[in-house]
């Protein structure tokens, strides 16, 4: 079997100015800190970013997560839902210095799973008359471009047609993996994480333990290895 393991050093091959990575978690808990470390060691910019919120700004406060590239400028678009904890992300909005697409948490994470499933949407009520659905945005996908907020009426009732999310790279961590990246993740910090294995291009996990295949318990694995492209071992 192929070893999957990276060294945090390789991370930086797979990066490049003006690409799209999600990454896993709630706030800041479940992001690869380590990768978002090398990420912004590499140099990398103009980054779009998708994920559920900014986390923390003060790493006193919490797990700083992407906050660290957002902090430091790396970040042109964030997809996200919560950015309130971080007084810079809300800044640099303000100033027109970065992006912010703002999704309910359950419209970003079916649209992450309709990327991931190979679906053409989902339709949604949520947002219906609101200034969600007032947010109108051209999306390209394969070089055509969509409106994201189309209102379609079904059986009476209106919803959001909200386009599917998809990623050249997706960062996750795991509590624990085996050597072929099957991955355990406890409580908030599997947020999204599942759903991005199968969004990402390429995924590169890292874990806090790693473990010999056989060790995990089937039925306690949340990502299965044959998702993951990569694993970066601890420290």
């Amino acid at each position: 079997m192929k070893s999957k393991r990276l060294e945090i050093e390789q991370v930086a091959s797979f990066l490049r100015d003006g690409m799209t990575i999600m990454y896993g978690g709630f706030m800041g808990n479940g992001t690869p800190l380590r990768i978002v470390q090398a990420i912004l060691d590499s140099g990398v910019k103009d980054l779009t970013l998708i994920g559920d919120d900014t986390a923390f700004l003060d790493a006193t406060k919490g797990p700083e997560g992407v906050g660290l590239l957002v902090r430091n400028k790396r970040v042109k678009k964030m997809i996200t839902c919560h950015i309130g904890l971080n007084k810079e992300a809300q800044r640099q909005m303000l100033a027109g210095e970065m992006e912010i697409e703002l999704n309910p948490i359950g419209t970003l994470a079916e649209r992450i799973r309709a990327g991931g499933s190979g679906l053409g949407g989902v339709l949604t009520p949520t947002g219906v008359g609101t200034s969600v659905s007032e947010a109108k945005q051209d999306i390209t996908i394969n070089g055509q471009k969509f409106d994201q907020k189309q209102t379609i009426n079904i059986n009476g009732r209106d919803y959001l047609l909200e386009l599917p999310l998809t990623a050249e790279l997706a960062i996750l961590e795991a509590a624990k993996a085996d050597t072929f990246g099957n991955l355990v993740c406890y409580r908030s910090m599997r947020n999204h994480n599942p759903l991005m294995a199968l969004a990402g291009k390429t995924v590169i996990a890292e874990a806090l333990e790693v473990v010999e295949v056989g060790t995990i318990d089937p039925d306690h694995v949340m990502i299965p290895g044959i998702l993951v492209d990569h694993l970066v071992y601890p420290a």
